[in-house]
């Protein structure tokens, strides 16, 4: 009875934005038919949004509970708009926009200020490459949650609620939506674990298959499942397993723009290689920076090469090769989180 109460509620949605001109002042009559796009495109650090795909698409704008317009695909919002009102009158759960659509030249000015203030390095690891984020589509969608008629919206707050997030993701692929950057999957996706990040698809079935699998985009419009990796954090005295874990996941997620690789394994090198030596060499890679390294870990990985040689082009690997015990070193400042210093065979 609940699905078929959102599904006609959808249905009513879609005829008030034909009948009205949509739910923001860039709806039109026309933009409600949705865009004329690949609703299952891929877009990640590998592939960058389709060409054309900003001329094509038909977005809309609405004003969320922090008095914020956020814009997105016109078929997307009527989809959340939909989800929204099912989680709000069947299970007690507020969700809101928090952000979506953000244009290749809005992203290309954040990098430019980014890379102003801190410099290109920094702004290669903290901003996504321009034309490279799913946020070009209009199809991935940021939420946030009202808990008490309170907004709960910064990262560290939205993940002290799981329990609303189940009932969130027990939901959204009966509107089309998949989670997209899944836990324990960043080496594919290029991301760690949003519980707050939602993709379009446009497609119920397709989402429901995927979210049943528990896969990534990635793997379903690739047509295979990608193989578990065996992690190894041993035995340390110094971090926590958590903290081994944080660094284990910027390795993961900067493996996936390693075309055509397939990782394996990694393992913890022990807590000998956080030494006055390691740390010395660390921060002269980074020379410059206004604060000190003062810890560092080592991990190993193994993976395998590409089979592909068109996946080969520009790289040093060798054709389907199993590399072993690959270098990857992480190191922090008192007060900072894990950055990825140094990758190789040193």
């Amino acid at each position: 009875m609940k699905k078929i109460t959102a599904l006609i509620t959808l249905i009513c949605l879609m005829f008030a934005l034909t009948a009205c001109g949509g739910a923001g002042p860039e709806t039109s009559f026309e933009s409600t038919k949705g865009s004329d796009i690949d609703y299952m495109a891929l877009v990640n650090k590998l592939n960058p949004l389709p060409e054309g795909w900003e001329k094509n698409l038909k977005t809309t704008t609405v004003k969320n509970s922090r008095g914020d317009e956020v814009e997105a695909e016109v078929k997307a919002v009527a989809a959340f708009e939909a989800l929204k009102q099912d989680l709000e009158e069947n299970d007690g759960v507020y969700i809101e926009l928090d952000s979506a659509r953000r244009s290749v030249k809005e992203q290309q000015a954040i990098m430019d200020d980014f890379t102003k203030e801190y410099g290109a390095d920094y702004a290669k690891k903290t901003v996504a490459e321009p034309g490279y984020s799913e946020h070009h589509t209009g199809l991935a969608l940021d939420l946030y949650l009202r808990i008490d008629g309170k907004d709960v919206y910064l990262n560290e707050e939205m993940v002290q609620h799981p329990e609303i997030w189940e009932k969130i993701h027990a939901k959204i692929a009966d509107y089309g939506f998949i989670l997209r950057y899944l836990e324990d999957k960043e080496h594919i996706t290029g991301y760690g674990y949003e519980p707050w990040h939602i993709r379009y698809i446009d497609d119920p079935a397709k989402a429901k298959e995927i979210t049943s699998k528990g896969i990534t985009l990635e793997e379903f419009v690739a047509g295979k499942e990608a193989p578990e990796v065996d992690i190894d954090y041993g035995y340390s005295k110094i971090f926590t397993k958590d903290e081994l874990k944080e660094a284990a996941v910027q390795i993961k997620c900067s493996f996936a723009s390693w075309k055509g690789c397939e990782l394996h394994s990694m393992k913890y090198a022990g807590d000998e290689n956080n030494n006055k030596e390691n740390l010395e060499w660390l921060n002269d890679l980074n020379e410059g920076q206004d604060e000190k390294y003062v810890d560092c870990v080592k991990f190993t990985t193994n993976f395998h090469s590409p089979v592909d040689e068109a996946d080969l082009k520009e790289t040093a690997w060798e054709p389907d090769k199993e590399y072993k015990d690959y270098e990857w070193w992480l190191a922090r400042t008192a007060d900072g989180g894990w950055d990825l210093v140094s990758w190789g065979y040193n």
